[in-house]
């Protein structure tokens, strides 16, 4: 399991985590396991077949991909050598189901996890975006909020914020929990080749900057 180790900033130890190499797959099952906390409570913990489902879904998620459920027990054994999943059957259940640890495993609180969700399960995204795709994981109350969340998980070098590609407004930031996917090599799309929904969610993202700027 990767080890943290210690930095102090303005008097605070912040606990940084060293170099992890987590591959594509592990990323999107421990990316569903914080969202579906958080939006399905009810469903969680998750069964394989539900956490099949949630990684293959084809909203809120890029790359779409077509994961098989062994590959989804792999993905889960290994990030269960990291300490960041767990076995969470109860006594009679009849599906066997996961849930994440890695709130406890990091020392994250709900907004840091919420952020780190969508950056693993929608590759890079700018922060007015991420304000507004992780509104029901966790309502950040401000561009600033997501902003100083953001500052603080780059601290301990988990998010790093990356360059503006030709065409970009705003930079975007990326999550270095693991290798980077397909989303994130991809060149910036065009407003001919986005998607209408991506192309609506940033569109709100910038009102919603704006709106914060002036104080509304």
């Amino acid at each position: 399991m990767p080890q943290d180790d210690g930095a102090v900033h303005g008097g605070i130890r912040l606990r940084r985590l060293a170099a992890v190499d987590a591959d594509a797959v592990e990323l999107r099952v421990l990316g569903c396991l914080i969202e579906k906390q958080a939006t399905t409570p009810d469903q969680y913990p998750l069964s394989l077949n539900a956490l099949r489902l949630a990684a293959n879904q084809s909203t809120n998620r890029d790359p779409v991909v077509d994961y098989d459920e062994t590959v989804i027990r792999a993905a889960l054994e290994r990030l269960g050598d990291r300490g960041w999943t767990r076995l969470a059957s109860g006594a009679g259940s009849r599906a066997v189901k996961f849930r994440h640890l890695l709130g406890e495993a990091l020392d994250l609180a709900q907004p840091q996890l919420a952020l780190l969700a969508v950056l693993m399960l929608r590759g890079p995204q700018t922060a007015a975006e991420l304000r507004t795709r992780s509104e029901r994981l966790h309502p950040f109350a401000s561009s600033a909020e997501v902003a100083e969340t953001l500052d603080g998980l780059a601290r301990r070098e988990l998010v790093e914020r990356l360059a503006r590609r030709p065409g970009e407004r705003e930079e975007r930031w990326r999550q270095l929990l693991g290798e980077p996917g397909a989303a994130e090599d991809a060149p910036a799309p065009t407003a001919a080749g986005g998607s209408r929904l991506d192309e609506l969610e940033r569109r709100i993202a910038a009102l919603e900057a704006r709106l914060d700027a002036a104080g509304l």
